[in-house]
């Protein structure tokens, strides 16, 4: 975040605006992408569609139903798969009965029904498919890869089956406005494909806030960016597609930096020249000795007034240009340490089998992850892509790899001294040490905690540790606010930076593009292919994947 957002953004939190200057109409076909930094009320902007929040100013205009599909997902106790479902068909269900008691309301000469409110009912009841209400169910939670058992409780279900659940439903719903909220966080490929399906063949409105380049470019109308421009204000931009976007945006933003350069240099140039003004007031205006001292005084009131004009004119002629958007600032990571051997890998696993918690009611313990026979060996400086469905156990080989699962069978051996660098799928809870408060627990703070425990244990050389308020991942203010009042989107920042923060010979990445802005994602993944750093990623990211295809890739579940 620059200083100009940062500055921006205490303006937003001191006066309780999240979301301002957007005007948009989203109508039928119409499907919106929505784009922007962490902090810059793409979700806002959702609430505010849906109804769940009103405008403190302007106004939201609503026609038909809404559904809406929110990152975050809070499960009841007892809530089962069925009663996702029941809730979802609701409206289908009540339309249908609707139409069922109009229909029977006409009589054999049909002089007591109402033939527009039957025609209306049977266009609303063919625009909702009511007759094929359960079939779409079950489709859409087979192609998302979601439990269809109805009985299942949502509380035994890992997080993406729970969130796939619900996506199901929504798009079984066919309301007649859908707002998604980073729909493809806990999809694979087969399911991002049949969501991109759904979304590309909506009659009604969709709104789609999303990281995901490759669906923006296949399904996006138009796409709203609603971090500032050199206005200061949100950007729609009317062509559809992810790259058509971005090369509009790169050329704003070129122009937006040579303007912010020049300015700069304007500006140094006028006050150098304000400077010498002042620094001749002490001897231009003075006559030579033994000469005309009674005007001494006259001269100096008149290249003062002089001076002052000057500066006035100045400061008419100044053009005050908001610091533009910086850019990741990756650390330069190490390959190796001096002593090592550039032929042995960093960390390797051979032949192995990671079993999961025994099912319930005893049973066997699942298996998690088997790959017999297999070597998978990250070199200094390597790369390693992890690629398969949901459930092949990429999440779990990254875990290995990277020593913090063990193994049931195999074996995981590392270079003494190797550091590694962990970002999850999901952000890690906020623990702090010793008195630490984890509610009040700031950013600045646990990035110390982690810097103080590598280095207490010899496995840090201070010269190496990486400053995390030097990244441009956060703002030093956000650093500064306790952890768990920022937003995942944030959270994810500081995850991605509290790793950079000791200076790790291995990456490993398992979904990094998870709440993370648009225009963040190409920045890091440039820079995971420039790094000295071996990296590991695991992504269902289709375009960050064609990014890196020339690296070496693992598929799962082949």
């Amino acid at each position: 975040m620059t200083r100009y957002e940062r500055a921006s953004a205490e303006r937003r939190r001191r006066s309780g605006t999240v979301v301002e200057h957007v005007t948009l109409r989203v109508s039928d076909g119409v499907r919106l992408g929505v784009v922007g930094e962490n902090g810059s009320g793409k979700s806002t902007l959702l609430h505010l569609l849906a109804g769940t929040l009103t405008p403190t100013a302007g106004q939201v205009r609503r026609h038909g139903t809404i559904a809406v599909v929110e990152q975050e997902l809070v499960v009841a106790s007892g809530q089962t798969v069925g009663d996702v479902v029941a809730t979802a068909l609701a409206g289908v269900r009540a339309v249908a009965a609707e139409l069922e008691a109009a229909a029977a309301a006409f009589s054999a000469d049909q002089a007591e029904g109402d033939l527009d409110g039957l025609a209306a009912l049977l266009a609303r009841a063919d625009h909702l498919a009511a007759w094929d209400a359960d079939r779409r169910i079950d489709v859409a939670l087979t192609r998302l890869g979601a439990p269809r058992e109805r009985d299942r409780l949502l509380e035994t279900l890992s997080i993406g089956q729970r969130y796939r659940v619900r996506l199901a439903c929504r798009l079984a719903e066919r309301s007649d406005l859908l707002l998604l909220d980073e729909p493809t966080n806990h999809l694979d490929d087969e399911a991002i494909g049949f969501l991109t399906e759904e979304l590309a063949a909506w009659r009604g409105g969709v709104v789609l806030v999303t990281h995901d380049r490759q669906l923006l470019d296949d399904v996006a109308t138009a796409i709203l960016d609603l971090d500032p421009s050199m206005d200061g204000r949100p950007v729609l931009y009317g062509q559809p597609g992810y790259l058509a976007y971005r090369f509009a945006k790169s050329q704003a933003l070129h122009r937006w930096r040579q303007r912010y350069r020049a300015e700069r240099k304007r500006a140094a140039a006028l006050l150098a020249q304000r400077d010498r003004t002042y620094e001749g007031l002490s001897d231009e205006w003075r006559p030579p000795k033994g000469s005309q001292k009674h005007r001494r005084g006259t001269r100096a009131r008149t290249h003062v007034k002089a001076a002052d004009r000057l500066i006035e004119r100045l400061e008419s002629q100044a053009v005050e240009v908001p610091v533009p958007p910086l850019e990741l600032r990756f650390p330069d990571l190490p390959s190796l340490d001096p002593g090592w051997d550039p032929a042995q890998p960093l960390v390797e696993v051979r032949n192995p089998l990671v079993l999961g918690d025994p099912e319930p009611g005893g049973g066997a313990r699942r298996v998690r992850l088997d790959l017999p026979g297999t070597r998978v060996a990250v070199p200094p400086a390597g790369r390693l892509l992890v690629v398969g469905a949901n459930g092949t156990g990429k999440s779990t080989l990254l875990a290995a790899l990277s020593g913090r699962l063990p193994l049931d069978r195999g074996t995981r051996t590392a270079v003494d001294g190797v550091r590694v660098g962990v970002v999850g799928q999901e952000n890690a809870p906020i623990v702090g040490r010793g008195l630490d408060d984890p509610r009040t627990l700031t950013g600045f703070d646990a990035a110390a905690n982690e810097a103080l425990a590598l280095l207490a244990r010899g496995a840090l050389d201070p010269d190496h540790v990486v400053p995390v308020a030097a990244l441009g991942l956060l703002a030093e203010e956000d650093l500064d606010r306790p952890l768990a009042e920022l937003s995942a989107g944030q959270r994810r920042r500081f995850e991605l930076a509290r790793t950079l923060l000791a200076a790790p010979h291995l990456l490993v990445l398992d979904e990094p593009t998870n709440h993370l802005s648009i225009d963040l994602v190409d920045e890091l993944t440039l820079a995971l292919a420039r790094t000295s750093a071996a990296v590991v990623v695991a992504t269902h990211d289709r375009r960050m994947r064609e990014d890196l295809a020339d690296w070496p890739t693992l598929v799962l579940g082949a």
